[in-house]
């Protein structure tokens, strides 16, 4: 079996030019511990990798060009040119070449991720304003990537080691919350979360952690019925299905004890109620995951950081967690695939042991 069959081939969009997402890339890739893991491929530009190289303290570093990902080395950084023609780099400026390069990333990659050139996608931090385009109309990854692969239940899952918190409304106002929280959508986030937690974590009978909408979970109702009325009977329903699901718990509860460690995963109703606390507990190693997609996509918690481009500040702490669980969550996809396949001959196994 050849080196790249035996490991996993991750593709890295470069994000946006002008921020720090070749910093980290290029950080990330420098440590040749990397290559023991996965092979790396980035859809970007080799002329802008060159000239954020030079801004960064890492040594002699080059990229391994490339036209397809199925031609990657094994052991090398190797990049695939999205454009010929010349990239202007304005560090810390959101331009519209950037949102344009970003993109033209994003959906080579995804279509490489469709064919099987490559087995996961580590997205590098876009600025979600230049990338809007008619091809691009979405508030963030997430959204569009549901889209290109026509899924409908998705989960944005923060995941830092064992903390895992996701988001049952995701990128939408807060004046929207209200409305977008059912028992119905509740029920659906919460499912997607138990098999995320079975599948790609590896997990036993995950416990879940289901929060409240209004400050001290409604207090019995004084402050808001929605716990009563709506997310209640959601854990209701799933915890009937078998689904060790529980609460409605208050936010500040849960994160300002130890409780919140007791759970294997934490749903949120909105999206500052989860990335509050995550990125408090788990900024410099957090990483941003789309459970219930049918392909592995992984990111950095973090994003483009315009303040520090150029600056040799940024720490690719969160990229590297990102491409390390992008490989965990291959090998426990496989795992469960084999074990769901052949339930009887693993049962088999476990009476013998």
């Amino acid at each position: 079996m050849s080196e790249n069959a035996r490991k996993p081939i991750i593709g890295i969009t470069h994000g946006d030019v002008n921020g720090i997402g070749y910093e980290i890339i290029i950080k990330a890739l420098a440590d040749a511990r990397i290559f023991e893991s996965l092979t790396p491929v980035v859809y970007g530009s080799s002329k802008a990798a060159s000239y954020h190289r030079k801004l960064i303290n890492t040594g002699e570093q080059n990229f391994n060009l490339i036209r397809r990902a199925d031609a990657a080395n094994a052991r090398r950084a190797n990049i695939i040119n999205i454009i010929e023609q010349e990239v202007k780099i304005e560090l810390g400026s959101s331009t519209p070449q950037a949102g344009e390069l970003a993109l033209l990333a994003l959906e080579q990659s995804t279509e490489d991720l469709k064919k099987g050139y490559i087995d996961a996608l580590v997205t590098a931090p876009i600025n979600k304003k230049n990338i809007q385009s008619d091809h691009f109309n979405f508030p963030g990854h997430t959204e569009y990537l549901a889209n290109k692969f026509d899924v409908k239940d998705f989960l944005m899952l923060m995941v830092s080691q064992n903390l895992r918190i996701g988001v049952a409304t995701g990128h939408i106002p807060l004046k929207q919350v209200f409305n977008a929280i059912t028992s119905d959508l509740i029920a659906h986030k919460i499912r997607i979360m138990h098999q995320s937690l079975l599948q790609d974590f590896g997990l036993t009978n995950p416990r879940i952690a289901v929060l409240g909408l209004n400050p001290h979970a409604g207090d019995d109702g004084l402050i808001g019925a929605e716990e009563k009325t709506v997310i209640q009977p959601a854990i209701h329903k799933v915890f009937s299905e078998g689904i060790m699901a529980f609460g409605p718990y208050p936010a500040d509860g849960l994160f300002g004890s130890s409780a919140f460690t007791k759970f294997d995963g934490i749903l949120a109703m909105y999206h500052d109620q989860g990335m509050l606390p995550f990125k408090t507990l788990a900024f410099d190693s957090g990483v941003n995951f789309t459970a219930g997609l049918p392909y592995v996509r992984t990111s950095p918690a973090h994003g483009t950081a315009y303040e520090i481009a150029g600056k040799d500040m940024a720490s690719a702490e969160s990229f590297r967690a990102a491409l390390y669980l992008a490989c965990d969550i291959i090998n426990h996809r496989r795992n469960y695939a084999e074990m769901s396949s052949n339930p009887l001959k693993i049962s088999k196994q476990d009476v013998e042991r």
